[in-house]
Formats: C-alpha cells, sequence, structure tokens
C-alpha cells in the first residue's frame, strides 16, 4: 500500500484536473480531426500509398495515425503539468514526502496515459464509419496496444519536461522531437515512397512500429502490409520496449533530482 496509494492518488488527480480543463479535450480531439479531415480530403484524390490495396482511400489510410496524433497531443498537454506542478510547489511537496521516485513517476505516466488511451479510444469510433469493420477481438488488441503508445509518449513527454521550467520552452521541444517523430512514423506516407535517409529513421523510429501495430489490427495481414510495415509481433515487441525505456528515463530523471528542482 505504501506504493500503490500514492501511484493511484497522483493517477487520480491527473484526472480531476483534466475533468476541470475540459477545454484541453477541444485541443486534444479538435485539432486532429481537422487535420484528418483537411488533409485526408484534401490530399486524397492525388495521393496513394505504394502497394495500397484498391478500394483504400487517404482518409482511411491517415486514419490510424489520426489516432495516434490524437495520442500524442494528450500526452503533450498532460505532461505540462508537471510544470504547473513545480511552479504551485506540489512537486516539492511530493519530493519531500515520504515515497518512492518510482511511485511519482508512475503516477504522473499513468494519469497523462489513461487520459490519452481514452481519448484515442474514442476516435476508434469513427472506424466503422469509414468501412473499417469491428468486433471484439479487434477493439482489446487495439485497446492494448494504444495504451502502450500512450504510456510511453507520456513517459517521453514526461522525461522532458521534468527538466524544463517553462510551458513555452517544452512546446518548442515538443514541436522539434515528437510532431517530426510522428510525421516520420509512417502515419501520413508509406516508408516505400520516402527518400532513402528518410526510409532509415522510419525504420528506427519506434513510434512507427506502433502506427505499423494499429494498421495491422484495423487491416489484417495482407500483401500490403507485409510490403509497407514491420509485421504485428515485432511492432508489439518495440512497443512494449518503447514503454519500458520510457519509464526507466522518467524514473532516472526524477532519482536524480534534488528537493530543490522541486519548486519554483
Amino acid at each position: 500500500m505504501d506504493f500503490i496509494l500514492p501511484v493511484w492518488t497522483l493517477w487520480w488527480r491527473e484526472l480531476l484536473r483534466f475533468y476541470r480543463q475540459r477545454g484541453r479535450l477541444l485541443g486534444a480531439l479538435g485539432t486532429p480531426l481537422v487535420f484528418w479531415l483537411l488533409i485526408g480530403s484534401g490530399i486524397g484524390a492525388s495521393f496513394r500509398p505504394p502497394s495500397a490495396p484498391d478500394g483504400m482511400n487517404y482518409l482511411e489510410y491517415f486514419y490510424p495515425g489520426t489516432i495516434v496524433l490524437i495520442i500524442l497531443f494528450t500526452a503533450i498537454f498532460s505532461t505540462i503539468s508537471v510544470i504547473e506542478d513545480r511552479r504551485e510547489g506540489f512537486l516539492l511537496s511530493v519530493l519531500v514526502a515520504p515515497m518512492s521516485r518510482s511511485g511519482l513517476a508512475l503516477g504522473k505516466i499513468l494519469g497523462g496515459a489513461t487520459l490519452a488511451f481514452i481519448q484515442g479510444l474514442l476516435f476508434v469510433l469513427v472506424a466503422p464509419f469509414i468501412g473499417i469493420p469491428m468486433d471484439l477481438q479487434k477493439v482489446v488488441i487495439l485497446a492494448g496496444v494504444l495504451f502502450m503508445t500512450a504510456f510511453s509518449l507520456t513517459a517521453l513527454g514526461f522525461a522532458l519536461a521534468w527538466r524544463m521550467d517553462s510551458t513555452q520552452g517544452f512546446h518548442a521541444v515538443m514541436n522539434l522531437l515528437l510532431f517530426p517523430m510522428w510525421l516520420l512514423s509512417g502515419a501520413v506516407f508509406a516508408p516505400s515512397g520516402a527518400s532513402t535517409w528518410v526510409e532509415w529513421i522510419m525504420k528506427i523510429n519506434p513510434l512507427a512500429y506502433q502506427v505499423a501495430a494499429v494498421r495491422h489490427i484495423f487491416y489484417g495481414e495482407g500483401p500490403y502490409l507485409e510490403a509497407e510495415l514491420p509485421s504485428l509481433g515485432p511492432a508489439l515487441l518495440v512497443s512494449v520496449a518503447f514503454c519500458v525505456v520510457g519509464f526507466v528515463a522518467s524514473f532516472l530523471v526524477v532519482r536524480a533530482t534534488g528537493t530543490s528542482r522541486g519548486g519554483s
């Protein structure tokens, strides 16, 4: 209980913060939705992924990447709370409390990951309306992949936000790191249609494997997916590894920080 209770408390606090700032829902869901509709409709007629099966339009191709973008936006918004908590003195009180550093990191990350996961899952409701059949097995497997995506991105955002003192600086780093990471994940264009150096970056991008896993779950196995994407097994393994690395990085930055960093 000495570990679970603080984790649960921090997790619940993140959910309450979101409930009191419901405008974040519009930012996290609205922007990716506009991206999906405008980009998907605007270039859909002129762009078709290489080796894509007949009948797949660009809105359908772009859909898995949009779900991941929603999770990414929510993860960014949720980890800003680390900077706000430092300004308000909350982090200082937590750091001097008798709780483990791993509990602090896990509670904050789980809170943000839960919010990102729920919002990503809400957008899955669109799938039947664009011709993607869903069943219970698909939903269960997809939920696991989306939660791993949410956890890993929130952990990465937490590790970066912990060292920062301003939300402006945090947004700058996020725009420089996470948004290009999403663009080079196969969400917008297929690896085979890119330059050689871009294709290599996409191959080592862990987010590309999470997008690939979502595509496999939606569309099943087939010649198109086998030609363009890593198979589902390796994609799931990389997703698990990304979660572990993200949490370890978050724990290490918290453990390396003295209580003086908890204040403003």
